[in-house]
């Protein structure tokens, strides 16, 4: 338990740094190609229903990067791997500050704990905005997303088929705007570096092909 009272969301002993990047308007496709290519039952335990594509591809359309933040994982390649949607709730009078989180992860990456940490960055990213409570809407059968929200601490109300998980969050600090700085500088270095090595195979891969044509053109010009 912090200065604050508040039992803190994370636990250091476990941590493992994870390049998670804010997402902006420019990556409304790839979040799409993301989303597209989850399978029909685990459509079903992100969205609460069995999203189909056009359905999928409304949720996109409507996605506010301005006013929401999206988060995403990239590997190697610059694929979007795991992505999660940080949605700030309505303000209502005498109401604390509310966001709701929605995470998903591709099968092919899978237990390496991108859910959580996608999680513990947007409980920082919420703090460090004023936000007072985190509120997860999921499937009762989604076991791995209400595990996460128990081990942060979230009280998980069951309703039949459906469960609401809440986290109060603790207030932000100067330690949580720093946290997150450098998080988040880390991520564009990243991203920035990944970006440059697959420039590099691209142009690597063209002299090749550019290598191999003039071969076959020396080849053909001898016989």
């Amino acid at each position: 338990m912090d200065e604050s009272g508040v039992t803190p969301v994370a636990n250091p002993a476990s941590f493992r740094w994870i390049p998670i990047r804010s997402l902006s308007e420019r990556h409304r496709p790839r979040v799409l190609t993301h989303l597209l290519a989850m399978e029909p039952q685990d459509r079903y335990l992100r969205f609460g229903y069995a999203a189909n594509d056009a359905q999928i591809g409304r949720y996109v359309d409507l996605l506010d990067f301005r006013r929401d933040e999206v988060f995403g994982v990239f590997n190697r390649k610059l694929e979007l791997i795991a992505m999660a949607h940080l949605a700030y709730l309505p303000e209502l009078p005498n109401e604390p500050a509310a966001a709701e989180f929605g995470v998903s992860v591709l099968p092919k990456a899978r237990a390496r704990g991108y859910g959580r940490r996608l999680f513990d960055h947007a409980v920082l990213h919420a703090r460090n905005r004023n936000v007072d409570t985190m509120i997860i809407h999921a499937l009762s059968e989604n076991t791995a997303m209400l595990k996460i929200a128990r081990k942060s601490g979230a009280e998980v109300v069951r309703d039949g088929s459906e469960s609401e998980a809440r986290l109060k969050l603790p207030p932000e600090s100067f330690a949580s705007h720093v946290e997150e700085m450098v998080e988040v500088q880390a991520a564009e270095l990243d991203y920035q570096m990944k970006s440059h090595a697959q420039r590099m195979d691209l142009l690597l891969h063209f002299f090749s092909e550019v290598k191999a044509g003039i071969g076959k053109t020396r080849q053909t010009t001898i016989e």
